[in-house]
């Protein structure tokens, strides 16, 4: 018997124009490979062209179609030229790899849609992972009468859904979307951050933050206030932070006023991911103080580099973080955090690298891969 042939659908997912949007669907297609055949057909409508252009690569395993087609105005063409450009994408694909046996929809609504279509023509089953952080409550943008009405259809139809958390099914479900089988799949870690390496010695304690530098998700202002509150008292520690994005100069500036730039806190800019991981491992401890997250997939990594992590109790750090890899704060409570903080740095070296990188087996290649063929293999069977 021949390997599952598997068709992601994913709403976002890496382009000529940004080789990291959808990183993690990426990912999840990588990790699947290790088990099924997987083909991923993504489209994008394109600012730049006048006419329909179809890439096809094969990265790691996974077969790529990407369609980018023109962008128009308008939503009415926009659907048709959507929907045009799937039945392209679809019709390439299939030509040399054939019918899929199942799809894997990602992120919601319109991949969803072009899934519940196939299976209604084709009877190909189809899954659902959700990665939005519309539904929850901090965010609450899950609206549109035409929205909901379309993700009900799909989800009822639906074989499972996906979550990439449990914070992200109860607030799916508190908006009222529904499935028979939620099953919580969260993202991919890396390879690489599970290999250990030598810490160099350094004079001073290091916390690392790493971050994409959205405000009213990340709290950065709250971390400074709280860093700035522990350099009055304490004199042996930096706080690394990396990334980029929209309220960088804001932040960087505030660093400033607060007299922390370039002594306790240092900015380093946006890094690869193999360099995040030198970075982890190379840290004490991470800290992430998030107003919200439906995932949070620096928690995991920085497990896997065997550092603990202090974080707010959002995406899903209250599900893996534990007194054996870390500490939780209620999101916002600058208080506790600046108590976990002040203990942390007195107390990293108590937990052990080999547990705290065992916390986050969960989330290599291998166990994501395997979780994810599971439930492709329930869902047929359930056709």
């Amino acid at each position: 018997m021949g390997r599952m042939k598997v068709l992601f659908l994913s709403a976002w997912y890496p382009h000529r124009y940004d080789a990291m949007a959808g990183l993690f669907v990426q990912k999840h297609a990588q990790a699947v490979s290790r088990f099924a055949d997987v083909s991923v057909l993504f489209l994008y409508a394109d600012n730049n062209i006048t006419n329909l252009e179809i890439v096809e690569n094969d990265v790691q395993n996974v077969h790529e179609v990407i369609v980018y087609y023109p962008k128009r105005s308008g939503i009415l063409r926009k659907a048709f030229d959507y929907i045009r450009a799937f039945q392209k994408g679809f019709k390439k694909f299939s030509s040399t790899w054939g019918a899929p046996e199942i799809t894997h929809a990602h992120i919601l609504t319109r991949t969803g849609v072009l899934a519940y279509l196939l299976q209604k023509k084709y009877g190909i089953p189809y899954v659902v992972t959700e990665q939005w952080s519309r539904y929850l409550p901090e965010k609450n943008t899950y609206a549109g009468l035409l929205r909901k009405s379309l993700t009900n259809i799909v989800i009822r139809n639906a074989k499972a859904l996906l979550p990439v958390s449990q914070t992200l099914a109860d607030a799916m479900n508190h908006v009222g979307i529904h499935s028979e089988h939620v099953v919580c799949v969260g993202n991919v870690v890396d390879d690489f951050f599970y290999e250990p390496l030598t810490k160099e010695e350094r004079a001073k304690k290091r916390i690392l933050h790493v971050s994409c530098f959205d405000e009213s998700a990340k709290n950065l202002r709250g971390v400074l206030r709280v860093i700035q509150r522990l350099s009055d008292e304490r004199f042996d520690f930096e706080l690394i932070i990396i990334g980029s994005g929209p309220d960088f100069k804001k932040i960087r500036k505030e660093a400033h006023n607060f007299e922390i730039l370039n002594t306790v806190v240092h900015f380093i800019g946006e890094q690869t991911p193999q360099q995040v991981s030198d970075w982890m491992h190379q840290s004490d401890f991470f800290l992430l103080f998030s107003n919200y997250e439906t995932f949070a997939t620096v928690i995991p990594e920085a497990l896997a580099s065997g550092i603990p992590v202090v974080s707010s109790a959002v995406g899903i750090a209250p599900t893996v973080i534990t007194a054996k890899n870390g500490k939780l704060v209620p999101a916002g409570d600058e208080d506790a955090l600046y108590t976990e903080i002040n203990w942390m740095l007195d107390n990293y070296k108590s937990f052990d690298e080999t547990e705290i990188c065992k916390s986050a087996q969960a989330f290599s290649f291998q166990a994501i891969g395997k979780q994810l063929v599971d439930v492709y293999q329930s869902a047929i069977v359930r056709s």
